[in-house]
Formats: C-alpha cells, structure tokens, sequence
C-alpha cells in the first residue's frame, strides 16, 4: 500500500512536468511564428524599401529634367522679350 502513494506521488508529478513541459513548448511555437512573422516583415520592409528608392531616383530624374526644362523655357522667353524690345525700339526710332 505504500508504494501506491508514491506512485500516484510520482505520477501528479510526471502530470504537472508533462503539463509544464507543453506551456513551455507553447510559448516556444509562440516566439517562433514571431521570429517567422518578424523576419517576414524585414523582408517586405526590405522589398519596399527597394521600391521606393527606384521610385525616389525616378522622381528625382524627372524633377532634374524638369528643372532643366524650365530653364530653357525661361532662357528662350528672355531671348524672346529681348527680340521684341528690339523691334519695338526699332519701331520708335523710325
């Protein structure tokens, strides 16, 4: 009779290990699908971050033709208002 309450001692025991055993388990799945999850996100992050700095050159390409553009535009209306006061100097004296 006194080994059955040592067994049933060592078998509460084995329970709660095996209970504590499966927390344990549980919590490590856990921190790993946030390890996947994290890494998973690192990886978009990284991707749009590709993206966005392929779309950053772009816009700066076209912010420098465009710049460029203006100042041709702006060359070619003071070329422009120079030949009109010409004419209209011309005008005036003749």
């Amino acid at each position: 009779m006194s080994a059955e309450p040592a067994l049933a001692q060592a078998a509460d025991r084995l329970r709660r290990s095996l209970d504590q055993l499966g927390v344990a388990i549980d919590r490590q799945l856990s921190r790993e699908d946030l390890i996947v999850n994290a890494e998973a996100e690192l990886q978009r992050m990284t991707a749009d971050r590709g993206r966005l700095a392929g779309e950053l050159d772009a816009a700066v390409a076209r912010s420098e033709r465009l710049e460029q553009a203006n100042r041709e535009v702006s060359r070619r209306l003071v070329a422009a208002m120079e030949t009109i006061r010409a004419v209209l100097d011309r005008q005036k004296q003749g």
